[in-house]
């Protein structure tokens, strides 16, 4: 019976196996998606950072535009002050110039704040170089890796799969008819339940120490009163038991 139950734990051990292989190859597509993701996070929150700096100088450039067009017209304003022929003439002209320079001091102090703001954002993306420019290749050397990790998991079932059959195939028919009726009825897919420190795996429950001394001689088939799950303990503390 020895026999029969080792292979029984073996049954279980690569079941499991395949049980997780199987969850991440089909978790695969997601968790690629997720990653991608990630990557794409930080890299909207560069393009976004870039984007505030370009719109910032784009405004400076048009406030020094204006800035420009309004000493022109200052310019006129001061020709027309010098040329004036009567009061209504004179007034007109400081009322232009007047109104001119608020305007110029105005946009002067806006593109001040706005070469603050852009000192600021030029510095946070400086701080932020060795990410922007590793960015991409950090992406694709992830994904790759991803990749291998995925084409891992399908050889790794492919072989768990193989010895499987192998296994179940040398099992006796009522025994593998057990077997298949746990593994259905389970929602984890676990028949087979090791017990540690005195209890069962599958369900927590303690065992009665006769129990657990008939586990431990693996002579015979021995089921969790509870959860009706057969029970093993690892080899090397059945052997010293028995010994």
């Amino acid at each position: 019976m020895r026999t029969e139950l080792e292979k029984l734990i073996e049954l279980q051990i690569t079941d499991t196996t395949i049980r997780n292989l199987r969850n991440i190859l089909g978790n695969a597509e997601t968790r690629r998606a997720e990653l991608e993701q990630e990557f794409e996070q930080h890299a909207f929150s560069i393009r976004e950072r870039q984007n505030v700096l370009a719109g910032l100088k784009t405004e400076q450039a048009t406030l020094e535009k204006k800035i420009a067009e309004n000493r022109i017209y200052l310019e006129r304003a001061d020709r027309n002050l010098k040329h004036a022929q009567n009061q209504k003439e004179y007034e007109t002209a400081m009322r232009e110039i007047d109104s001119l320079q608020k305007q110029i001091t105005t946009f002067e102090t806006e593109i001040l704040g706005k070469q603050g703001a852009i000192e600021e954002v030029e510095k946070e993306l400086s701080e932020r170089a060795d990410e922007i420019n590793t960015l991409d290749s950090k992406r694709d050397e992830a994904l790759a890796a991803f990749d291998r990790e995925i084409e891992k998991a399908r050889t790794e079932l492919a072989e768990a799969e193989a010895k499987r059959g192998g296994v179940f195939d040398t099992l006796p028919a009522n025994l593998a008819a057990v077997y298949s009726r746990l593994v259905q009825r389970s929602r984890d897919g676990i028949a087979v339940a090791e017990v540690v420190n005195g209890s069962c795996t599958a369900c927590f429950i303690s065992l009665r120490p006769q129990v657990q001394v008939e586990v431990r001689r693996m002579e015979s088939i021995i089921t969790c009163e509870s959860c009706t799950r057969i029970l093993y303990v690892v080899k090397k503390e059945a052997e010293a038991t028995a010994s």
